[in-house]
This record gives C-alpha cells, structure tokens and sequence, in this order.
C-alpha cells in the first residue's frame, strides 16, 4: 500500500532532482531536496485536513485530486502564482514578470515580498474561517473537552464565525497592517490592501465552501430518499457510506483546492529564504506538494482518521495557529522552522492523545 500509494511522488522526487542537476548542476541538487522537506514539513496539516475531506468523495475525484489537483498545485501555485503576484502588483504584463523572474531575480523576489501583506490577509482569513467553523461546531468526540464544550455552545449563535473573523481582519489592518514588512526591511502603510485581501479570503471560503455544502445535503438528501424507498421496499439498504460525485464533489474539489493554495503561501513566500530562482522552487516545492497529496490519499486509504480519533482535530488547531502566523507576518518576519514545529507539536499531541484513547478503549472492552 505505501509503495502503491507514493509511487508517483518517489518518480516525482527522482526527476525533479535530476532536472535541477541539469538545470543548475549539483548545487541545486542540495536546494530541490531542502525546498521538499520545507513544504512537507509546513504541509503536514493540510495533508491531515485534506484527508478528511477527501474520504468523502468518491474515487474518481480521488484520482483527479492527484492528477488534475497535483498539476494545478505545482504549476498553478508553485510556478503561476508568484508571477501573477508580481503582475498584479508591479502592474506588469505577465511576459514581462516571466522575464524579471528569470533575469532579474533580485528585483523579482523584492515584488513578491512586498506583496506578502495581500497574500498573507487572504489565506489567513480563508485559513481562519476553516478553524472557526471547527472550534465552534457541536462535535461528537471532542479532544480538549474543556476548551471545546463552550465553544460547540458559542457556535450556536448564527453567523458568529464570520463576525469573530471581521473582528480579527479590522484589528489586523489597524495595528499590523499599519507597519507592514517590505523588502529591505522598510515598513508601508498596507492598511486598505490588507482589508480587501481579507474580505476577498472571506468571500471565496464562504461561496465555495457554500456551494460544496449546498449540493452536498442535495446528494445526501436525495440518498436518504432512495434508502427508504429501497426499505419500504424490501431489498434492504446499500449501507455504504455516501461518496461524493457530481456537483457535490466538484465543489469539494474546488474547496480543496482553495485549500491547498491557503496552505502553500507560507511555503512560497518562505522559499525565498533558500532560493530566489523561479524554477528550483517549482521543482523543491512541487516534490513537496506531490508527497503532501500523495499522504493525503495514504491516510485516507488507510482509514487513519478514523482510527485517530483526534488528528482532525490537533490539523484544525494548527490551521488557526498557522492563520494566526500569517496575519502577525504581515509587519512581523516568522521563521518557517517556527510554523513547521508548531503544526507538527499540535498534531504530534493529538495523535498521542489518540493512541492513549485507543489504548483506553481497548482496556475497557477487555
């Protein structure tokens, strides 16, 4: 199954290294693989949340997720991405930000930089949104049941994850927003773009996630629907689990491909910190995003989840962690080594507290 599974990463891994040796020679062989580990190392969460999503589609769209979504992932985020920031704001033409990417490297990861203030508002509300709705949702298995009892009871009041998240976006834009962290060094006003950036993050988590959830309950309505007419029938139910297709899953793939671009801004910004060439962070960051996709799959083929009752829950808390990581990076530098070891400590927590839960379970059974 392991084999199985991350076979097109380790294929992956192999000629992305080579195609640095023959892009770069042996020095940027060291860059590839540094640049892998750092986005599995800051993705590992994702790959934990994706799962949990990803279980409930059916296969074909778990086929897609690591064809068409590993293609948008290391082209779209990883290689496209950074070029339109930088057409965007520089307001240059997209040849023109190929060309700057590829000559003049200094001066293109000096654009990227200063557009960190816009990426980093996005995908912390987008981010932010996902944790809210977590914490504040009645859940069956809680792991910090102290924490998460009044919050599930908070959650009963409408709309209040959209208001608490406001709330979170004005005080940014009001204090780190202010002073915000250019390149050099030097400090912008970025107050106004942090606010739309924000709002922007906001409106694209609740109309995809909306309409995901729309046609969602449409399907699973409409298989209540056939379990009963099969009941009153007499041929018995299909007692699977629902699996996901049509709209509803095309939705959820959308959904998760947000996702996945929320999580890989901190890995792109933070590349620049290795290498300042375009196309070694395609290729590190694309190895790293293949081997996240790839876990994703493994956990859900797997059945981790359901085994680890709590992994959902210590990725959701690193996800508000990391949302948080995000809006203070704004005015503030953050090293990555800090946001990897938070995530991992969090999920590390939750899948010890899992085995002692297991363990428990067992012991009581016998």
């Amino acid at each position: 199954m392991l084999l199985k599974t991350f076979r097109w990463a380790f294929a992956v891994t192999a000629l992305g290294l080579v195609a640095g040796v023959l892009y770069d020679g042996w020095t940027a062989l060291g860059l590839v693989a540094i640049l892998a580990v750092l986005e599995v190392s800051l993705s590992f969460d994702n790959a934990v949340i994706n799962a949990g999503i990803l279980k409930r589609l059916n296969a074909f769209w778990q086929r897609m997720f690591l064809t068409i979504g590993i293609l948008i992932a290391v082209f779209g985020m990883r290689l496209l991405f950074p070029i339109v920031i930088v057409t965007v704001s520089a307001r240059l033409a997209p040849s023109q930000a190929v060309h700057l990417a590829l000559t003049d490297k200094d001066r293109y990861q000096q654009l990227v930089t200063d557009a960190h203030p816009a990426i980093a508002a996005f995908g912390g509300m987008f981010l932010l949104m996902i944790f809210l709705d977590f914490i504040f949702e009645d859940r069956e298995t809680k792991w910090l049941g102290p924490l998460e009892r009044p919050l599930a009871r908070l959650g009963r009041i409408d709309m209040l994850s959209v208001c608490l998240a406001l709330c979170v976006l004005l005080v940014t834009s009001l204090t780190f927003a202010a002073h915000a962290h250019q390149h050099g060094g030097t400090h912008a006003d970025k107050a106004q773009t942090v606010l739309v950036s924000g709002i922007a993050g906001l409106i694209t988590y609740l109309v995809v996630g909306g309409l995901s959830g729309f046609f969602e309950g449409r399907l699973a309505d409409e298989e209540s629907r056939r379990q009963r007419e099969e009941r009153s029938g007499g041929t018995g139910g299909g007692g699977s689990a629902l699996a996901l297709s049509g709209r509803a899953a095309f939705f959820t793939f959308l959904y998760l491909e947000v996702l996945d671009a929320s999580f890989s801004f901190d890995g792109v910004i933070g590349a620049f910190a290795i290498t300042n060439d375009i196309v070694l962070m395609a290729l590190g960051l694309g190895i790293g995003a293949m081997y996240v996709r790839s876990l994703t799959v493994y956990l859900v083929r797997q059945g981790t989840l359901d085994d680890y009752v709590y992994l959902e829950h210590g990725a959701h808390y690193a996800i508000g962690a990391l949302a948080l990581i995000l809006l203070v990076s704004i005015q503030y530098q953050i090293n990555d080594v800090v946001t990897g070891l938070i995530g991992v400590t969090l999920i590390g927590a939750s899948f010890y507290s899992s085995v002692r839960r297991n363990r428990a379970v067992r012991a009581t059974s016998e």
